[in-house]
């Protein structure tokens, strides 16, 4: 091969391998546009995709942005106090941690009362009086609560987030298939004073509760106004759920009610079913029943399932307190509410033992 034709040789073996070049070139460039556009784009299709229901449609979108924690809007930056409910203890410990792993950002500090014990009415009262920012309770809030906000300047939202179910602890030894809610109502009332009044064996029956200002799962009618001194003169008071059972589960005849989350779980108490009639008994817990033998190697599980569908007779609403006074304690009252209502946020709120809204 002479000069000539080896330096063509040699230009076209360049012009090949440039050509080459450029092809790969391009090709990696649309890797890595494609790589990029895959990962920007991957939130909407992971909201698009919890968006769909079984039937194949959308559900309502005004809840397809908050699929994640992530995706939830108007979150602020800041740290901001809350309290409340003791029944939201379980949300606070693994939904809240999980809100501030994903949105650290939002900083949440939670207050105890100054004076009295953690409950609905004193998470109301410190976020009256500026304590808190926003307030979770597990009641409704009250005509008397909606005009003390006004009177200060401002309005209340109440926004439900998850249901919980109020289960009775009674005594393992105790053998009675269930009682009717009018039949709870009795015993705390001092009208049913022995367990034979109700199937059981002859035995008296020792009440359990938490003073009425701290009380947080209601078995009366919201509208009814029961005091301590209209309950019966048998009930022993209590400073928290812990105490009441582990008294419960020293006294044979004892009976205490609470959060179904607090109460169902506990390997010293039995939780006893309810029901509208003595024919209709339906069990806070998932069948079928462990028991204290089997317990902690196994525990009883919510029947959330019940509680969500109205089955189960006597459940209560969860409900994030919003300060509507168009300041930063309103934008962290929103920005909480909707991160539990995110698909995420209601996912958490099961895995902690409570029924979701939707």
């Amino acid at each position: 091969m002479d000069n000539t034709n080896r330096r063509k040789f040699v230009m076209n073996e360049e012009a090949t391998l440039l050509l080459r070049g450029l092809i790969i070139g391009k090709v990696m460039t649309i890797v890595v546009i494609g790589g990029l556009l895959w990962w920007f784009l991957r939130p909407y299709t992971l909201v698009r995709k919890n968006a769909v229901s079984s039937s194949g449609q959308s559900s309502n979108p005004t809840l397809i942005s908050g699929s994640t924690f992530n995706s939830v809007a108007n979150v602020p930056v800041g740290s901001y106090n809350y309290g409340g409910s003791t029944a939201w203890a379980p949300i606070r410990q693994l939904v809240d941690s999980l809100i501030q792993s994903d949105r650290p950002e939002l900083q949440l500090r939670y207050i105890s009362p100054i004076e009295g014990s953690p409950g609905s009415n004193s998470g109301i009262r410190m976020l009256l009086n500026g304590q808190l920012d926003f307030a979770q309770l597990s009641r409704p809030l009250t005509e008397e609560e909606y005009t003390l906000a006004k009177q200060q300047g401002f309005t209340l939202e109440q926004r439900q987030v998850g249901i919980d179910g109020i289960a009775v602890a009674v005594n393992p030894s105790l053998q009675v298939p269930g009682l009717t809610v009018e039949q709870l109502q009795q015993i705390y009332l001092g009208q049913i004073t022995n367990w034979k009044q109700v199937g059981g064996q002859d035995l008296p029956i020792t009440p359990f509760s938490r003073n009425p200002e701290n009380i947080d799962s209601v078995i009366f009618p919201t509208h009814t106004d029961v005091s301590k001194q209209q309950l019966g003169s048998n009930v022993q008071y209590i400073s928290s759920t812990t105490e009441a059972l582990r008294q419960v589960s020293k006294t044979p005849g004892g009976i205490y009610y609470g959060s179904a989350r607090a109460i169902v779980p506990q390997c010293s108490v039995k939780p006893l079913p309810l029901g509208n009639t003595p024919t209709e008994f339906v069990p806070s817990y998932r069948q079928p029943l462990v028991t204290p033998e089997q317990c902690p190697r196994q525990r009883n599980q919510v029947n959330t399932e019940a509680i969500k569908n109205g089955s189960y007779p006597i459940t209560t609403n969860l409900f994030v307190i919003i300060k509507q006074n168009n300041g930063k304690e309103e934008e962290a009252g929103e920005a909480y509410a909707n991160l539990l209502l995110s698909d995420q946020g209601q996912q958490a709120i099961k895995q902690a033992g409570f029924a979701g809204v939707r």
